[in-house]
């Protein structure tokens, strides 16, 4: 019976200290960073009404976005901000933040808007990044919009006290400070930001960001199939590819730019195919290059900077220059047998070569290529006849010629 009460009386306190100590109504601070795809902007209306559901004194939405990309979800935000269901403000910040396009536009619009010195409003064109723009204008920065001067989001909030907000029900006056013995204090703050999974993907809501997880998905992908078979790495490449493929659906993606950095993918792939053909490799890296740094149409918003591409490409490299081959050697030979001491063995073909493929010599695998017209499909007995860069030159272990003859 003691146990039972004491149990009673623990999940007792662990409620009320959950219900957030006196209870009273406080302030939710919605903030999302970054270029403010559908999943942000929804979530930031989403929030507004949870705040007005929770009977929360008002909401403020802190915003750092250099870009707005979807344009129902920034349609319907900018409708819940003109009727909101409680008082909404709206904050660029903390310094250096910048607000453009639909952002700056949903700042300009809003009742209640402030900045941190050192922030920036505009370009205000296009609203959607990608659109075609009238003409950018200058952007503004936090003193010449003419808007409120707010250092800190603490500090807005104290100054917002006795403001009278228009809601859909009608003028409220907020009241952000509340008294105690001896003054008066800030109302609980509570900063809301999305789940784990609107942040995942969001990670791949930057130009340079998208272009990494496509080159990383599509080199380790090339990594594991010369490392033969699937492994981490093909789960790796997976998720990769899902959220570059993300990237692309959500990004103004250039087109062509997404085709030169396949083409240069394919080009340094084939070159550590042949062995490590120099120019091939040059020339495949010098695409990826351009590739990311033309990958979305930023209309000046978010362009890709190239500095940040650079990193992805010498990843790519590492990987075809020296992880590939390393781990091929690791995989694909042994202590006592070298390829040179291979020459004039006999073995199987594990599968069918177009022209190359996979040959077992001695208890080891190894990649091989043949002569298109030399037929070998799986479990062909093959001759070593020759050694061309990683790869064994093999041939049919019998001349079906000769047996006819």
């Amino acid at each position: 019976m003691r146990r039972t009460l004491l149990v009673t009386g623990l999940f007792l306190v662990v409620a009320a200290c959950s219900n957030g100590g006196d209870g009273e109504p406080g302030i939710d601070v919605i903030d999302v960073s970054g270029p403010l795809d559908a999943s942000a902007l929804d979530f930031m209306r989403i929030s507004v009404d949870e705040a007005a559901v929770n009977d929360q004194v008002m909401a403020i939405l802190q915003i750092n976005s250099r870009a707005v990309l979807d344009a129902a979800a920034l349609e319907a935000l900018e409708e819940t901000v003109d009727s909101p269901p409680l008082p909404v403000a709206i904050w660029v910040g903390p310094a250096p933040a910048v607000a453009n396009g639909g952002a700056a536009r949903l700042v300009w619009e809003s009742e209640q808007r402030a900045m941190s010195p050192g922030s920036q409003l505009g370009l205000f064109d296009p609203t959607i990044a990608g659109g075609e723009p009238v003409g950018f204008g200058h952007p503004l920065t936090a003193e010449e919009s003419g808007l409120d001067l707010q250092p800190s989001i603490r500090q807005y909030l104290q100054d917002l006290d006795g403001v009278i907000f228009q809601t859909a029900d009608g003028p409220v006056t907020v009241e952000t400070l509340k008294p105690f013995e001896g003054g008066v204090t800030l109302r609980e703050v509570t900063f809301r930001q999305p789940g784990l999974a609107t942040r995942f993907w969001r990670l791949a809501a930057t130009p340079e960001a998208a272009f990494f997880f496509l080159v990383v998905g599509l080199t380790i992908a090339s990594f594991e199939f010369f490392a033969i078979g699937p492994g981490v790495a093909a789960g790796v490449a997976a998720v990769s590819l899902l959220l570059a493929g993300w990237g692309i659906v959500t990004l103004p993606i250039k087109w062509w730019a997404l085709a030169l950095g396949v083409l240069g993918w394919a080009l340094l792939t084939a070159a550590y195919q042949k062995g490590g053909v120099l120019v091939l490799t040059i020339v495949g890296a010098v695409m990826l290059q351009v590739a990311g740094s033309f990958y979305v149409d930023g209309s000046g918003q978010i362009d890709p900077r190239w500095y940040l591409v650079l990193p992805s490409v010498l990843a790519a490299l590492f990987f075809f220059l020296l992880a590939m081959p390393t781990v091929q050697r690791a995989r694909f030979s042994t202590r006592t047998i070298g390829r040179d001491g291979l020459i004039g063995e006999r073995g199987i073909a594990v599968g069918g070569f177009d022209p190359d493929g996979i040959v077992e010599v001695k208890g080891a695998r190894w990649r091989a290529t043949a002569h298109r017209e030399a037929g070998l499909t799986a479990g062909s007995e093959i001759l070593v006849s020759g050694v061309d860069g990683m790869f064994l030159e093999v041939e049919p272990a019998t001349d079906p010629a000769k047996t006819d003859s």
